[in-house]
């Protein structure tokens, strides 16, 4: 019996670069959250693996269906248990590719859920942070999947408090922006960690905090694709809009609302305004 599992879309609520290893990775500092908009893994079971790409942004995946993170974690997870990869799998892809908000990550993290679920995995049979944490530094944080702290390359996950009732626009330029890139772009020295243990009454608290930190890899994205700039330029602009930012490496940039009235009518009003742009509206958890 099939399953859907939700591949949620991850935010950074800000992202400050605290430094860098000697191998060259850089060490982050960032409050995660996920937004009820994303991409979905539906797997059934099979006497053999396969893996099928559906949705809007199916044709924007790059390389063999082999390299793609959902096969990756399949298949690592199948070597771990001793077993083969029995599975039909389809992914959903409804976020658009190399946009900051995690969306290859997601997918492999809901594919280690849901093989897990479809295989019936004992709770301790196998390491599932670890084993994310080796598929990529966003798939642990997208594993928990709810509102964290991240440190390190990714790998240091810590829950953190639940978030005030929040609501969200997504928007994106369309146009893919590669995260070395980014990095290799950034300029300046290292911020400090920036953490805080409040717990908001509401988003307008919360999006006060968020208006002291930063993202510090937005102006080396800016630097290489302008257009970001006049998309969270546009978010900032909405009736209603708390907080407006760009996530991750770029270029998928957000704004906070606290109403989801105020987010849906943001969101209509740039579909109309910029058809070109990928728009989403939804919740944050």
């Amino acid at each position: 019996m099939s399953r859907a599992w939700p591949a949620p879309a991850k935010l950074n609520l800000y992202l400050h670069v605290v430094g860098r290893r000697a191998d060259g990775y850089h060490l982050l500092d960032s409050l995660v959250a996920f937004a009820d908009v994303g991409d979905e893994i539906v797997a059934t079971p099979a006497p053999d693996w396969s893996l099928r790409v559906t949705g809007p942004f199916a044709g924007t995946l790059d390389g063999a269906p082999a390299d793609n993170l959902v096969a990756r974690a399949a298949h690592r997870l199948a070597a771990q248990l001793g077993r083969p990869p029995a599975a039909s799998v389809t992914l959903a892809k409804n976020l658009p590719v190399a946009s900051g908000i995690g969306g290859g990550s997601a997918d492999a993290a809901a594919t280690l859920r849901a093989l897990t679920d479809l295989w019936n995995v004992a709770p301790d049979a196998v390491d599932l942070p670890t084993l994310a944490a080796g598929l990529g530094a966003d798939v642990p944080v997208c594993l928990l999947a709810r509102a964290a702290w991240l440190g390190g390359i990714g790998e240091q996950v810590t829950p953190a408090l639940d978030l005030p009732p929040t609501f969200v626009v997504l928007a994106n330029p369309g146009i893919a922006l590669a995260t070395p890139a980014v990095f290799k772009a950034r300029r300046g020295g290292f911020s400090a960690a920036a953490r805080f243990d409040d717990a908001f009454a509401d988003v307008a608290a919360l999006g006060g905090a968020l208006a002291a930190r930063r993202n510090d890899l937005a102006e080396a994205a800016v630097s290489l694709v302008p257009e970001i700039g006049r998309v969270i330029d546009a978010l900032a602009a909405q009736e209603g809009a708390i907080l407006a930012r760009m996530s991750g490496s770029g270029a998928t940039c957000f704004a906070l609302f606290a109403e989801a009235a105020a987010a849906h009518a943001a969101s209509a009003r740039l579909k109309s305004d910029r058809p070109r742009w990928w728009v989403a509206a939804g919740r944050l958890f």
